[in-house]
């Protein structure tokens, strides 16, 4: 693999790190099935991973300023906040469920929000939809690596291998959140508080970027 392809994974190895992307993770894998979790990470980093190749193939055609892309980091933290007010207020409204049954003598438990838990399209949409908003955010930093290793062009096997490292992170994260589902999530009680973290968690997130 030639170097400049090397530094284009590791940069999407650490842009995963970012404590926006393991939030926005965190809250949409709560009390999700292994399957769920798995496929709404990897959703998330294709839908980063793309919009951040339309940018920066965007970009390379048109100058603009530093101030104009810093909005991507305000749309980023919008969106955190949003969903750290969407998770609240399904607390503060009591719309978290939680349902237990059996099967092949396993237990499973269900948790959902509103009135039924048929939400899978939604979930999976809605993870895609969030990963293409929040690259956004990362285009001046993936700009100036692109810059350095490649003269700034940008072509899709770079692009592959920043979502590979992106995934990489996120799926790590989404087996640690499937182990919190596992062992603390047992009972509605540790289920609101667990939203009641993760929307607290997003707002400062949010706010830190907005304002830090």
């Amino acid at each position: 693999m030639e170097l400049s392809l090397l530094v284009i994974f590791w940069y999407g190895i650490l842009h995963a790190f970012g404590p926006d992307h393991l939030t926005a993770i965190a809250d949409f894998s709560i009390g999700k099935n292994r399957q769920k979790t798995l496929l709404i990470t990897t959703l998330f980093a294709i839908g980063h991973g793309l919009s951040l190749f339309i940018f920066a193939k965007l970009l390379q055609h048109t100058d603009i300023s530093s101030e104009i892309l810093a909005y991507g980091d305000v749309i980023s933290a919008t969106v955190i906040i949003t969903i750290g007010v969407y998770l609240l207020f399904m607390v503060i409204t009591n719309r978290i469920h939680l349902h237990k049954h059996m099967h092949e003598n396993k237990e499973h438990i269900h948790i959902w929000f509103g009135k039924s838990h048929e939400h899978d399209a939604i979930e999976n949409s809605s993870s895609f939809s969030l990963g293409l908003l929040m690259g956004a955010g990362g285009v001046r930093g993936m700009l100036i690596t692109l810059g350095a290793v490649q003269g700034g062009t940008v072509d899709l096997s770079m692009v592959a291998l920043f979502t590979l490292g992106v995934m990489l992170v996120f799926i790590a994260f989404g087996v640690l959140m499937l182990y919190v589902n596992k062992s603390f999530l047992g009972n509605l009680t540790n289920v609101r508080r667990a939203f009641i973290t993760a929307g607290t968690v997003s707002l400062l997130v949010g706010t830190n970027i907005l304002f830090g």
